[in-house]
């Protein structure tokens, strides 16, 4: 009888499978850790200070999982060429999983290996999406290369602290912060419209390279200057300037349709959390809000609601299901947005209550991510439905 080898099992047949799986885990794993921290529940030793950790791995834990996901799987379609899978998928699954780990045990390893297990993952990842781009000749998609070598360098940033090198945790968590959101509003530029084609009949969208290129430009213009420490005026209109132009670059995605398919409307949804944003970074740079406001909209409300929708819609489209979802993901679309109301929106208007909040965006979070896992981890781990690879 054959041995099976890991190319036998769905799980390692292509890059999303894993990825979504540890991303989907985390996403429940790494905010229980958090809330058992500030409560004073968990006192573990760890390579970074608290907020760095939390910050550190929501951004390049659970995030960058998901990058890991969608890239291995759109590289693989954009080229026609294979990605990493079987005992090399699993190798760069227990890379970024060490990564996780090795940070508690601060103390009886030396600081030097917990910090290259981690920032070895991204580079790694680099590779393996860039060989079938170059192979391919498509190298207008070593773009992506680019934005995860920037994450690499962000990532190096917040390990120089954490090494005592240098007093950089915090450029290098906002160089990340901003690496991700411009991945987005790049990879949405290439996806938006055409799943809204596909899903809507009868949908043609003309995409306005204006606005599409303002819009990008507007974004990196704002983090810019957050990287370059500076505020006010200068800080508000461009980032005024980055909420007009990508709500008027979604505004000509959009058709009214989209609200009757969730797949749609959560996608639709959280770029609208990452306009709410650059609001947001408007308000702060003047005082009016608490910078930490426009921080949860990117993270909690962009960042978390658009990869919960991809990892929905990608997960269904690349095992050959009917791309439509159940009533339980619709209702854990639904908590990851309340999750975002509950930490960004209601603080602003009762703050006297914002441990409460705080409190209740947690429970709506880790239920949001526990019906993901539930649903999806049967699909991420059999066989295409329509015998296919992958």
């Amino acid at each position: 009888m054959k041995t099976k080898t890991l190319f036998d099992y769905p799980l390692f047949a292509l890059g999303f499978r894993a990825f979504f799986v540890l991303a989907g885990l985390s996403a429940l794993m790494l905010i229980l850790l958090w809330n058992a921290m500030l409560k004073g529940q968990w006192l573990h030793a760890n390579y970074f200070a608290p907020n760095v950790w939390h910050a550190h791995e929501m951004l390049l834990g659970y995030s960058v999982a998901v990058v890991a996901g969608f890239l291995l799987t759109a590289v693989k379609n954009w080229t026609g060429r294979a990605t990493v899978t079987g005992g090399a998928l699993l190798g760069l699954c227990l890379l970024w999983l060490y990564g996780r780990i090795l940070p508690f045990y601060a103390g009886l390893l030396p600081d030097g290996l917990i910090a290259l297990a981690d920032l070895a993952f991204l580079p790694l990842l680099a590779f393996r999406v860039g060989v079938p781009i170059v192979q391919a000749k498509q190298y207008k998609n070593l773009v992506f290369v680019l934005i995860l070598l920037v994450l690499s360098v962000g990532n190096g940033l917040i390990h120089a602290q954490a090494l005592g090198l240098a007093d950089t945790a915090s450029v290098g968590l906002e160089l990340v912060l901003a690496t991700l959101i411009i991945l987005i509003l790049v990879i949405a530029g290439r996806i938006y419209p055409f799943f809204t084609e596909r899903a809507i009949s009868g949908t043609l969208i003309l995409k306005n390279p204006l606005i599409e290129g303002l819009a990008i430009a507007g974004a990196v213009l704002v983090f810019s200057l957050q990287l370059a420490d500076v505020a006010g005026g200068w800080l508000a209109w461009s980032a005024g300037f980055a909420a007009t132009v990508n709500f008027l670059r979604i505004a000509n995605w959009y058709v009214p349709r989209i609200r009757y398919v969730p797949l749609l409307w959560v996608l639709y949804v959280g770029y609208g959390w990452i306009i709410a944003g650059f609001v947001l970074t408007a308000l702060a740079a003047y005082a009016w809000v608490a910078p930490s406001l426009a921080l949860h909209a990117f993270t909690v409300g962009g960042i978390a609601v658009v990869t919960l929708g991809m990892m929905a819609r990608v997960a269904l489209g690349h095992t050959g299901r009917a791309l439509r979802v159940s009533n339980a993901i619709a209702l854990a679309f639904l908590l990851i947005n309340l999750a975002a109301v509950l930490r960004v929106l209601l603080p602003m208007a009762l703050p006297s209550c914002y441990d409460w909040f705080i409190y209740a965006s947690t429970l709506c979070w880790l239920a949001a991510f526990a019906l993901f896992i539930f649903i999806y981890l049967p699909i991420l781990t059999q066989p295409r439905i329509d015998g296919q690879e992958g």
